[in-house]
């Protein structure tokens, strides 16, 4: 392990870039009754080197928890992973309305205003990542769009030790489904002992790297940080003229999970009141108005 280590760092020495690592940040416990609890992860911790992401829950859910709620100026984002049991089902003002299954992504671009609600079926414990992205400022008033990405139509990355779906995006040369919004790549991989799996970044882009169980060391751009399960680092952005490679390393026994988000950052100041993300208090108090006369849609 550490000659792969040492052969890495040496590697990403040999280039010139411009980028920075976090260190390992925790998430926050939260409950709410007894039918959801989350690690919380926002933008402020890690000093705005998130963006485009806002906030990111990993979150396990048994039983309808927030009933239907508006959106609006932002991006609501829902990974499920594999291990999921049950259904979750999804509705929301733009007509959608069926369940979603283990393993699906389902993207509501909010724009200017939907309503949404997501829901366990009965039985069933829903296990994933909730994320708010952000909206550039001329977006954030855009149509709402949405995206569902079933599992099965997911493409996977298989080499030694390692299984990694793309969940949106693209990756060593895979192509996923698209966003709606801006361009992101999202995966959601499983790394065996003493192995390793590598994904370029693009110019201009930040990462967000959080690890759902086990442990992993990131190496990037000669620097290393190690994580344990519930932790998560971001890499601001990159602005070298060379694409920049982030290696994951599994350095136990076990094998390990993780989630990397990876976009170009919006670099745009924004204020977040709940589920609404706006440009100013002004805008924000509009669209709370907006909502209570009902002008952001009713669930179908």
């Amino acid at each position: 392990m550490n000659a792969l280590m040492n052969s890495i760092i040496e590697t990403s020495d040999n280039q010139i870039m411009n980028s920075s690592i976090s260190q390992a940040i925790s998430g926050e416990m939260f409950k709410i009754e007894d039918g959801f609890s989350a690690l919380a992860f926002r933008d402020k911790n890690f000093s705005g080197t998130m963006d485009p992401l806002v906030m990111v829950d990993h979150y396990t859910m048994t039983k309808p928890t927030f009933g239907a709620h508006p959106h609006a100026g932002l991006s609501a984002v829902s990974v499920i992973f594999e291990d999921s049991e049950g259904l979750f089902h999804n509705r929301d003002s733009l007509g959608n309305d069926f369940d979603i299954m283990p393993g699906d992504l389902y993207w509501l671009k909010a724009g200017s205003g939907a309503i949404h609600d997501e829901s366990p079926r009965e039985g069933s414990t829903i296990h994933g990542l909730q994320v708010f992205v952000n909206l550039p400022s001329d977006q954030r008033m855009s149509t709402p769009k949405s995206l569902h990405v079933k599992a099965e139509n997911m493409p996977h990355i298989e080499c030694e030790g390692s299984r990694v779906r793309v969940v949106l995006g693209q990756s060593n040369g895979i192509v996923g489904e698209q966003s709606p919004a801006l361009p992101m790549t999202i995966l959601d991989g499983k790394i065996n002992s003493n192995k390793t799996f590598s994904h370029q970044l693009q110019i201009g882009e930040n990462a967000w790297f959080y690890v759902v169980k086990g442990e992993l060391l990131v190496l990037i751009d000669g620097k290393h940080v190690r994580l344990s399960s519930g932790q998560a680092v971001s890499v601001s952005e990159v602005s070298s003229d060379t694409e920049l490679v982030m290696h994951v390393v599994n350095p136990c026994a076990e094998q390990a999970h993780f989630a990397l988000f990876a976009g170009k950052p919006v670099n745009e100041p924004y204020i977040q009141k709940g589920p609404f993300l706006m440009g100013s208090e002004t805008e924000i108090a509009q669209i709370e108005s907006d909502y209570s006369a009902g002008k952001l849609g009713k669930l179908v």
